[in-house]
């Protein structure tokens, strides 16, 4: 399935777009732009796919993605069916390279934005004390007029270009041109598996819902994902895990079930080795 090309709307009187949402959902239209787009996540969890790359996404991350980068998120199932009425909620500030004019990015003093944009066209996860201050950032751009809202994208773009909090997300042979059948296919296997990560899924179930044999489907998914179905589960879980943590509802012990893990020591050691630190420390730094 071929990205769709998508208009972004700007006021007549803007030389960029900022907007703060808050939907039922991200929607899920595969497309591309010639903006570049930040996009903060606020209140969400679910799968993102970033060029070739796919990955498990939920609130607080941060992304810059380049211009005509294909993207969509598809939203968690199970995020919804604990609460219909829960939205989703993000800060999108898009704006094209030469937004503050042809010549701004050949001066002297604006060459590290270029090589921001540069990296951007891979995709750029945004971490650490640097998501901090852009989403703080952020929220002031929403409500920032006239020049202010310059000063402020300006800002954003000095902390970027400076800084060292960021990972590259696509790799550097990026599979964008995959055939339909191959993105159907894919969003098939990610569908069911939003749906279904609570309970035990093997290979032999999900290579069915791909209409491929176990051997065929392991080759196929850790070409378009970079990563194996296990690893891919494993992060959907540990995503869910998050949410429930910081909703302080539910004892460790019941996350660990909830969210499809077999016993607690494999759910401590998966948490641990894809966030950091262990569900405690998670759950205390985020109320701190």
């Amino acid at each position: 399935m071929k990205p769709q090309f998508h208009k972004v709307p700007v006021n007549a009187q803007d030389s960029f777009s900022v907007r703060h949402e808050v939907k039922s959902n991200f929607g899920n239209i595969w497309h591309y732009h010639p903006e570049l787009e930040l996009h903060y996540i606020i209140r969400g969890e679910g799968v993102r796919f970033i060029g070739d790359n796919v990955s498990n996404f939920s609130a607080g991350e941060m992304l810059l993605v380049g211009e005509n980068l294909p993207h969509t998120w598809r939203c968690n199932e199970a995020y919804f069916q604990e609460d219909p009425a829960l939205p989703v909620e993000v800060i999108v500030m898009q704006f094209r390279p030469d937004c503050l004019g042809r010549d701004f990015l050949n001066l002297a003093e604006t060459q590290p934005i270029r090589r921001l944009y540069e990296k951007a066209l891979r995709g750029l996860l945004i971490k650490g004390e640097t998501s901090e201050k852009v989403a703080d950032l952020l929220h002031r751009a929403v409500e920032a007029h006239s020049l202010q809202r310059l000063i402020v994208l300006l800002s954003i773009l000095e902390l970027l270009s400076q800084s060292a909090d960021m990972e590259t997300i696509t790799s550097e042979r990026a599979f964008y041109q995959s055939n339909e059948l191959e993105t159907v296919r894919l969003n098939k296997v990610c569908s069911y598996t939003l749906s279904n990560y609570a309970k035990e899924i093997g290979l032999e179930e999900i290579a069915s819902i791909a209409n491929l044999s176990v051997t065929s489907f392991c080759r196929y998914f850790k070409l378009m994902t970079h990563k194996t179905y296990h690893e891919f589960l494993t992060e959907i879980r540990v995503s869910h895990a998050c949410r429930a943590l910081v909703e302080n509802k539910l004892s460790a012990e019941s996350i660990c079930f909830e969210s499809g893990f077999n016993n607690l020591s494999n759910f401590y050691r998966h948490f641990k080795r894809i966030k950091g630190v262990t569900p405690l420390e998670y759950k205390r730094n985020y109320l701190q």
